[in-house]
């Protein structure tokens, strides 16, 4: 028998590797930064796994830095110049993420976005797709004194959009989206389809379904 979630009132979404895939944005930002120092481009695809990860992620891939490195905050700056500059170029949602919008509000559902990424980086990207039209809230990770997998971001998209958490179901692709839609008393799903590096067990995450596409998501979604 098929898993069915309890009825909700509410999607919300991670953005980088749930909705979007930025994957070769992000890798390309870190792969300047290598060429620029006279270091070979790496291939593309030993970033993609890293991608959910941000700077820390790409940095970890391009140099082998990680945060308590001296000369990681420098690095970090640095590459999110080149990130901005060029953080459109590849950046597209998943294959079925605007019929499952579509299909969300036609039910009607209230969606938004609850992501660790930054204002900076996300209120951009998102005004220029045009699958974010119809999202009611954007909650970014300098929204809130706390990112995910705290719950404090979680919270402030319910309160915004007027939905209890418990009406709420939260779609992410990394353990942290999971352990901050738990924390926050919503379900959870788990996008496999995402960033998933190699050492990931979605099934030890504790969320209360997975899908393996975006579309998926409908089929646990009680119906209209």
């Amino acid at each position: 028998m098929a898993v069915r979630l309890a009825p909700v009132r509410a999607v919300l979404f991670d953005l980088d590797g749930t909705l979007v895939d930025s994957a070769t944005d992000l890798g390309a930002a870190a792969d300047r930064m290598r060429v620029a120092r006279g270091l070979p481009a790496l291939d593309a695809g030993l970033y993609r796994p890293h991608a959910g990860s941000g700077a820390r992620g790409m940095l970890s891939v391009a140099f082998g830095l990680q945060p308590d490195h001296a000369a990681y905050a420098a690095h970090k700056d640095e590459f999110f110049v080149h990130y901005e500059a060029c953080m459109m170029d590849h950046t597209v949602p998943f294959e079925g993420v605007a019929q499952l919008v579509r299909s969300l509000t036609e039910r009607p559902l209230v969606w938004g976005v609850v992501t660790n990424k930054s204002a900076r980086f996300a209120e951009p990207l998102t005004r220029a797709l045009d699958l974010f039209a119809t999202a009611s809230v954007l909650v970014c990770g300098d929204t809130t004194p706390h990112t995910k997998p705290h719950p404090a971001p979680l919270l402030e998209a319910a309160r915004r959009i007027g939905v209890p958490p418990d009406a709420c179901v939260y779609v992410g692709d990394d353990h942290r989206d999971i352990l901050a839609g738990r924390a926050a008393g919503m379900q959870t799903v788990a996008a496999t389809y995402g960033y998933l590096g190699a050492v990931a067990d979605p099934g030890a995450w504790g969320a209360d379904a997975a899908i393996k596409s975006p579309l998926g998501l409908l089929e646990l979604l009680s119906p209209a």
